[in-house]
């Protein structure tokens, strides 16, 4: 199941604090039951519930090793198409 690929719209759906799936980079984390324990408060989940949470969660300061503390919410990826880093990677333009 780990690798079973969702789309945003799928994620979506999970918006809520009893079913709470949030995107990170290319991951998506089931963190309903982490809700309680987050130190920075469940509310600013709830907020990222159902949504790409990339920008918010390393904008919040957190750094490569919180992932170790995701990974246990870890459902699966995201697919590729709809994926940040992907579609940012495909505009980027290298100047002469």
């Amino acid at each position: 199941r780990l690798s079973h690929p969702y789309t945003l719209s799928e994620v979506s759906r999970h918006c809520h604090p009893d079913d709470c799936w949030i995107i990170v980079g290319d991951h998506v984390y089931d963190v309903t039951s982490f809700l309680d324990q987050h130190p920075g408060g469940k509310d600013v989940l709830i907020e990222q519930a159902g949504r790409d949470a990339t920008l918010a969660f390393f904008g919040a300061g957190h750094h490569e090793g919180t992932f170790q503390l995701l990974e246990p919410f870890c459902i699966g990826i995201l697919v590729q198409h709809e994926r940040i880093r992907s579609n940012v990677s495909q505009e980027v333009v290298v100047a002469d």
